[in-house]
């Protein structure tokens, strides 16, 4: 199938080491450069008060003794005048500040103010019609270009994490392997302990194609041949391994891999997770994208299932021609749980998320000196939103309640409470679990990787796209979402931080608050055809690296006019 077909390649989220370059350096600036917006011209008033009396006393030679208990006091009164309260629960120290704005879980309060008027604002122009105003004139198309070269031997990688995890593995694996012009054996599944699919290659994604749309770029086949094999003994471990640190770049690859693999036959790197520097030339770019765009197509059944869910979601969406709303929503135990953020659930929220944390990362989060800020996180904008936030700002950005909206999610927390607000503004509120029937899940059921690419492929095909937490997932998305759509993402990627402060205002009024979220879909609808920037992926930035810029024609009247491929 084409990559401009219905259904193309998908997946989930999952997290592997090495991380990405472009979260490891900087993370915390701007939590460092608010505190100084908020408080920096009284702390340093605060510090010079505290170096004069110090200093005076050290000038006297009688009160020497005096200096530690002088300094504590002012130090005391340095903190309460922050309004720190400073908690030590068990070594793990736990600071709330005193409600600065936009750190606590105001949004139902903001919801009861909001929703007379969203139920009296009389149905017009529903924004899904008109979501998308892109400035780009020449729209981007496809394009690669390579020739199939002699092999040097035979490539073994094993893909590790979650679907999309795996996905990237796959597609960096073609890319080393055409740099080294290399055979590449399909890849090897490992069982994730915390995704816990059995999988393999040929159940995710379909062998044939995936061979077939490579076979002028690069040679794969689905196994070893015999006389490969005969010389390991019949066995893939004693195929040497590799160990290939994170990110390496493609002269690592040429002087340290490509002669053991020409002197060897076949060479094996296991892991393979982020071992591909983003940097690479630009035709090893190219087959980044022509695996990930191409050549990834869902195996049949997923295929045949997600198609039918497609249909069902245009079905329903009549209304508003076809078009619908998808939301990958982050709000499952694991992630609020891993957040630290707090909400509305007082004691029974706190207990419930201590345990989550203990049985998935133990003890991670009780590590003695751990200081943990729940405000500070939300002003951050790093609290996962809820689907009454993600619902009110979508009715305020002018999507009315005939809009169709499709929600991809694992088993969100308490969801008979924090779903039912989202249901209220938008009825026609769909998940895989109503959309397909249970016969039609039950092949699918124990298996994440799979039901996140039934949930990956309605996402694909919608109108609007709204990602709320980060991962692979919407990376991926927005990036298969530019390559479909002519360069153009149509994704709302809202501002979280800002978000947090319009929530934090329950007397905020309803005019404003849609001022603001049509200045927020405005933003995105802007950042939909941004271009990569050199430490950025590729997966989620395909242009210019995977897509040319479509040029246009003169017509008879002197007037341009736009080629189509």
């Amino acid at each position: 199938m084409h990559g401009l077909s219905r259904l193309g390649s998908a997946r989930s989220t999952t997290s592997s080491p090495p991380s990405s370059p472009r979260f490891r350096h900087g993370r915390n600036k701007n939590i460092a450069g608010s505190r100084v917006g908020s408080g920096g011209g009284k702390q340093n008033l605060v510090e010079k008060l505290v170096v004069v009396l110090i200093s005076a006393v050290f000038k006297r030679k009688g009160v020497l003794l005096v200096a530690p208990l002088l300094y504590i006091s002012v130090m005391l009164l340095y903190m309460s005048s922050f309004g720190f309260d400073v908690v030590d629960l068990k070594s793990v120290v736990v600071v709330r500040e005193r409600a600065p704005p936009g750190s606590v879980y105001r949004s139902p309060q903001v919801f009861q103010k909001l929703w007379p008027f969203m139920q009296a604002e009389a149905i017009a122009n529903n924004t899904l019609m008109t979501a998308w105003n892109s400035k780009v004139h020449q729209p981007w198309k496809p394009c690669a270009d390579r020739k199939l070269p002699k092999s040097n031997g035979f490539l073994i990688i094993e893909a590790n994490g979650g679907l999309n995890q795996q996905r990237l593995s796959i597609c960096d694996a073609v890319a080393v392997a055409g740099l080294l012009n290399a055979t590449l054996v399909i890849p090897i599944f490992h069982l994730n302990s915390v995704w816990r699919d059995s999988s393999n290659f040929g159940d995710i994604f379909d062998e044939d194609f995936f061979m077939h749309a490579l076979r002028s770029n690069v040679n794969v086949v689905k196994e070893l041949p015999e006389d490969i094999l005969q010389q390991f003994d019949h066995n893939i471990s004693s195929i040497v391994n590799l160990r290939v640190k994170g990110w390496s770049s493609p002269t690592h690859y040429l002087q340290k891999v490509l002669p053991k693999l020409q002197h060897l036959g076949a060479v094996r790197i296991a892991p393979f997770s982020n071992r591909l520097a983003q940097g690479v030339p630009s035709n090893i770019q190219g087959l980044r994208c022509l695996a990930n765009f191409e050549a990834l197509r869902f195996s049949e059944p997923i295929r045949m299932l997600a198609e039918k869910m497609v249909d069902r979601m245009v079905k329903n969406s009549s209304q508003s021609g076809g078009k619908y709303v998808s939301v990958h929503l982050r709000f499952e135990t694991d992630m609020v749980a891993f957040s630290c953020c707090e909400y509305d659930g007082g004691e029974e929220e706190k207990r419930e998320m201590d345990i989550a944390r203990e049985r998935s990362w133990r003890g991670k989060f009780r590590k003695r000196g751990r200081v943990i800020r729940p405000g500070a996180n939300r002003v951050d904008g790093k609290c996962p939103l809820t689907p009454l936030e993600v619902g009110m700002m979508l009715r305020g950005m002018g999507f009315d309640n005939t809009t169709s909206v499709y929600v991809a999610a694992g088993k969100i927390y308490k969801a008979e409470k924090y779903v039912a607000p989202l249901r209220q503004m938008f009825p026609r509120l769909e998940t895989k679990d109503t959309l397909a029937t249970p016969e039609e899940l039950a092949a699918f059921k124990g298996h994440s990787s799979r039901l996140a690419a039934l949930d990956y492929t309605v996402c694909l095909h919608s109108e609007v796209f709204v990602t709320t937490q980060g991962g692979n997932f919407p990376h991926f998305l927005m990036g298969h979402r530019r390559y479909l759509y002519g360069g153009h993402a149509k994704t709302i990627k809202p501002d979280k931080r800002k978000l947090a402060l319009l929530f934090d205002r329950p007397n905020i009024r309803w005019d404003d608050f849609k001022r603001q979220m049509k200045d927020m879909l405005s933003h995105s609808d802007v950042k939909g055809s941004e271009l990569r920037k050199p430490s950025a992926s590729l997966y989620t930035f395909p242009m210019p690296d995977c897509m040319c810029k479509q040029p246009e024609a003169s017509n008879e009247h002197g007037n341009t006019k736009k080629l189509t491929s």
